[in-house]
């Protein structure tokens, strides 16, 4: 049987008497899509700030690959095989698409040639080339990234968390505030990315999930409620009067 790419043991943390995320565990196998839903305040992004280094557990432990990873830094985490993108876009608005893809891409460029001209940076180029044609910005690589569509914004977003090749990708609500038509898109994208990249999402639209999750895990109050293939989630009564609305 094949080992978890990531593992997520007992992990916890407090602000104050708020137990944020409380004993929580899980496993996520490789190359398959696995989505944490739950209500807001559940404490999705905080366990993801846990995984991706931006917050030191309290306690529990992160595996990547199965070594413990917990508590590294963002920058030891994504050289173990991690990157993850966030809920709020963040990018250069006033570089454009391309260039944008380029600083994301120039770190797999050893650091020995770090002062070498751009047009040297010969693997970084190549993987700027990948990811416009990949996620169908190749007419917009000379476009500032302020005069992007929402939809491309968030696209591009992602398309940054990916040039660094990592093993695991971390999705923070991608789909935010996109229209119906970008929506759908976008989770044709992220199902193709399966093939390559293992993805760990965060996501609220709950027809998206069930349609596009291989694996789903509940959380409700910092804990895990309940985890499961998409069809045995929609039928826990757990899980429909916690977050869905109904017993």
């Amino acid at each position: 049987m094949t080992a978890p790419i990531l593992e997520a043991r007992g992990l916890s943390i407090a602000f104050g008497g708020l137990r944020a995320v409380d004993n929580v565990s899980f496993t996520v196998a490789r190359n398959r899509i696995t989505t944490i839903i739950g209500p807001n305040g559940a404490g999705k992004s905080t366990l993801f700030n846990l995984i991706s280094g931006a917050l030191r557990p309290r306690g529990g432990q992160v595996l990547i690959e199965g070594v413990d990873q917990t508590g590294q830094p963002p920058y030891r985490m994504q050289a173990a095989g991690l990157a993850r993108s966030f809920q709020i876009t963040n990018l250069f608005f006033e570089l454009s698409v391309g260039e944008n893809l380029r600083l994301a891409s120039q770190i797999l460029e050893p650091w020995s040639l770090a002062l070498r001209p751009v047009s040297a940076s010969h693997a970084a180029l190549a993987r700027v080339d990948e990811l416009l044609q990949r996620f169908s910005l190749k007419d917009k690589a000379s476009f500032r990234v302020s005069a992007l569509s929402h939809g491309e914004q968030r696209r591009l977003e992602v398309a940054l968390a990916l040039a660094c090749k990592p093993k695991v990708l971390l999705l923070d609500e991608p789909t935010q505030g996109m229209s119906h038509g970008d929506t759908q898109d976008t989770a044709a994208l992220i199902k193709s990315l399966a093939n390559d990249v293992t993805v760990l999402l965060i996501e609220h639209d709950i027809g998206l999930v069930m349609s596009l999750s291989d694996h789903v895990i509940v959380m409700h109050q910092g804990q895990k409620l309940a985890e499961g293939a998409p069809a045995d989630i929609r039928n826990n009564p757990a899980v429909q009067a916690a977050y869905l609305g109904h017993p």
